[in-house]
């Protein structure tokens, strides 16, 4: 029998004493099913010193749980060596087999001891999230986890490319917690409403209030996500959040949160990601957390940035607040739809980022549910261990390695100010470019005096062997194809149909991880970390960027700023075309990715706005730079920014002046005042007072749990003390705004964030504070 199947989820389990690969997943028609391999082994890797393979060979095969041993040919940063697969009986014997091997004489290295089974079984049979082909499937007669579906493979499948998107079921889920104290605590905090939402328009919501028991309640979530059985459950922040509280809550309370399709409660796996066995739990704040242009990442701004719900039409609670909500009668039913507000923005916007999930996991060939958690860096590694199991090239063991630097990018100076007509000049995927003209790669790079064909990197002088094509290259090469098939392919259909959106993320899916690939050369913990290949690629940008600026200035523009791989100059259409063009003939695909019609910098780099031809706002560098401000803070400099552009700066002057009036008279909420700050250690660890340590301090002092990791809010209050740490307290102990320090407020949040972009034309603190009466404004205007 053969099946083509989209993979869910992969796991491993053990029949007697030999291990079961497990592959969840859905058929063409929607149909559930799982797909179980007893014919593959776990395995590792010995390096032993010339001479003695077959002697190390002989004895390791003796080892008790050792299935066998076979001296192969495998290389190692290019370089051929003989080395050892040792075979072994279960998963778990790996690590120990690995330790005893490791005291042997003669034994120099172990190598792929690491690699997880399932990945392992993935790796060397090229299986990626996304369709397989299965060949030879036999039905069992057994059940696993309600599926009736139970086949036996007895060859693993082929990763295939269908070109549609799999029939699944999906669902969101949303918790709220009781948080009197600021943040809960499962050990004591009740979990007071559960919102539930799938794809068939169905919406459950749970509340504590019509339940004798807690456990009830959770009882009846579980009951409801079995019936419904989704092979993707959707959160946001519930990996670090709703997981954990659930499993945690539900612990505390003895009850039974049997998620998978096993019965068991989730778990936490790899890289923080909480897996549930069968299903693909996977949480869109990660992906949320990759995306620059995505500024305010709360689930109510997110979910209005991708057009699935206006914060306008939704309702809105400070989280802070919730307990309250709660607690008063007449405002639990607000509650209660913004849980439901919540989940269905989750599942919504599940729906919008499945795609790219799906097409980011088949890519890097991380399982769909673990893609997002996992960093850039690991995406990138398990991308390239793919590659190099192909080319016979063994993965090096990660190792500890201490900080060092190196030259980076180039950044010119900007040219503070105002300026009009502005173009900016990218270079489309400089670094991966670079990379794959110039043969870059770990095992390209070449060190000793032998004799070649070399390219030669700019000021490190690095040599890297022109051919064959190594790791690196290969891969960007195949990414590269690969994204123009992709884009060539989304051409044929109508722009949004399901089959455009598929190519569309594929090939956008593609572009991320290809541009991650200098990205991980200068991680040290990669596994092929070598500091002449990033030293290499930044030299190699450096010196394009130069080429580009001395061309501009030939032709007599103006360059007003640069940076890694964008050049903004003054625009002339007919010289920047003739730049682009001599670039181009260069080998290096450049395009001008944007025109101001206004642009502002500050003497600081990377830190500019700027209104384009087509009157969008740009703000570049500043919504970041303070983590101690305040929504009002943040609010003002958003705010002064778009008058700024789309105005002048009299109105944005105007505008700053009202805030503060509106501060002096005490016409602001609670909320607006909060700062947030997360305890990155335990309070007592603290040498340095900070503002939010002095705050948890007072929390623990009055009762409450705060512990490393905890987001403490805090303001600051008038007539308690000289210093700032003396005036830092829990939002919760303030019930009058007129207790604020107002003061603080004017003259260390709303001016200072609206002087990093007004000082560029000469506005002061005493302008804003209108003790001036004159100022280069009376210029402007």
């Amino acid at each position: 029998m053969e099946k083509r199947v989209y993979l869910v989820d992969i796991t491993y389990g053990l029949i007697g004493n030999s291990p079961e690969i497990r592959m969840f997943g859905v058929d063409e028609n929607g149909e559930k099913l799982v797909i179980l391999d007893r014919g593959f082994r776990p395995y590792f890797y010995v390096i032993p010193e010339d001479g003695f393979e077959n002697q190390i060979a002989g004895a390791i095969g003796k080892m008790q749980n050792v299935i066998k041993t076979e001296v192969t040919e495998r290389r190692i940063f290019g370089k051929p060596i003989k080395a050892i697969k040792v075979t072994v009986t279960i998963p778990d014997k790996v690590r120990e087999l690995r330790d005893r091997v490791k005291s042997i004489q003669h034994v120099k290295d172990v190598l792929e001891a690491d690699v997880r089974f399932y990945i392992r079984y993935m790796i060397d049979n090229d299986v990626k999230p996304g369709w397989l082909m299965f060949s030879n499937l036999k039905p069992m007669s057994t059940k696993i986890g309600g599926i009736s579906n139970v086949y036996l493979t007895e060859a693993p499948p082929t990763s295939i490319d269908v070109g549609l998107m799999p029939k699944l079921d999906y669902a969101a889920l949303d918790i709220e917690v009781y948080n009197p104290r600021g943040t809960p605590d499962p050990r004591r905090d009740p979990i007071i409403v559960i919102a539930l939402a799938n794809h068939k328009g169905d919406v459950k919501l749970l509340t504590l209030d019509n339940y004798k028991h807690e456990r009830e309640m959770i009882s009846d979530m579980v009951s409801v996500i079995n019936e419904w059985d989704p092979d993707i459950l959707f959160g946001y922040n519930s990996n670090k959040f709703d997981m954990p509280y659930l499993v945690n809550r539900a612990s505390t309370l003895n009850a039974k949160l049997q998620l998978s399709k096993y019965g068991t409660p989730p778990e936490q796996s790899v890289y923080g990601h909480w897996s549930i066995i069968g299903r693909a739990h996977v949480d869109l704040y990660n992906f949320i957390e990759d995306m620059t242009n995505v500024k305010r990442k709360s689930l109510d701004y997110v979910a209005e940035y991708f057009g699935i719900m206006k914060r306008s039409e939704r309702v809105n609670i400070p989280g802070h607040r919730i307990y309250q909500y709660w607690d008063d009668e007449s405002k639990r039913g607000q509650l209660i739809e913004y849980a439901k507000d919540d989940v269905l923005s989750t599942l919504g916007l599940g729906k919008v980022l499945l795609p790219y999930a799906m097409q980011l996991a088949s890519v890097s060939g991380l399982p769909l549910d673990q893609v997002g958690p996992a960093s850039v860096g690991a995406r990138v590694e398990w991308m390239i261990m793919h590659e190099a199991y192909k080319m016979g090239e063994l993965a090096p063991n990660r190792v500890e390695r201490p900080y060092e630097s190196y030259k980076g990018a180039i950044v010119l100076e900007p040219k503070p100010g105002i300026h009009s007509n502005i173009a900016v000049i990218d270079f489309s995927s400089m670094y991966p470019n670079i990379m794959l003209k110039y043969n870059i790669s770990p095992d390209t790079l070449v060190l000793d005096s032998s004799d070649g064909d070399y390219y030669i990197a700019p000021e490190v002088g690095y040599r890297f062997r022109k051919s064959p094509k190594g790791l690196y290259a290969m891969l960007l090469q195949k990414l590269i194809e690969a994204r123009r098939e992709a884009r060539d392919e989304m051409r044929k259909h109508p722009e949004g149909s399901p089959e455009w959106v598929l190519f569309n993320e594929r090939q956008r899916a593609l572009k991320v991880m290809a541009n991650a690939m200098y990205g991980y050369c200068g991680w040290l913990g990669a596994r092929w970390y070598i500091k002449e290949v990033a030293e290499s690629v930044t030299a190699w940008g450096r010196h394009l960027l130069k080429t580009a600026v001395n061309m501009a200035k030939e032709r007599g523009l103006t360059v007003i700023y640069g940076d890694t791989d964008s050049l903004f100059v003054t625009y002339d259409k007919d010289k920047v075309t003739d730049i682009i063009s001599k670039i181009n003939e260069m080998g290096f695909e450049v395009k001008i990715d944007k025109v101001y019609s206004k642009l502002i910098f500050t003497e600081s780099k990377k830190r500019y706005i700027g209104l384009t031809m087509d009157g969008e706002v740009d703000i570049v560098g500043f919504e970041a730079v303070r983590g101690d401000w305040s929504e009002l803070a943040r609010n003002v400099q958003e705010k002064v920014a778009e008058l700024v552009l789309r105005r002048n700066v009299d109105e944005a002057v105007k505008y700053v002046k009202a805030v503060i009036d509106d501060l002096r008279n005490y016409r602001f909420t609670l909320d607006d005042v909060i700062i947030w700050k997360t305890l990155d250690k335990d309070v007592n660890e603290y040498k340095a007072l900070q503002p939010h340590v002095i705050a948890a301090r007072r929390l623990i002092e009055k009762g409450y749990m705060v512990n490393k990791g905890d987001t403490v809010g805090f303001v600051i209050i008038k007539n308690s003390g000289d210093k700032l740490t003396q005036r830092a307290y829990p939002y919760i102990f303030i019930d009058d705004v007129k207790a604020i320090d107002v003061d603080y407020y004017v003259e260390k949040q709303v001016i200072p964030a609206a002087l990093r972009i007004l000082e560029v034309f000469g506005v002061n603190e005493a302008t804003l504070l209108g003790k001036t009466g004159r100022s280069i404004l009376d210029y402007f205007n």
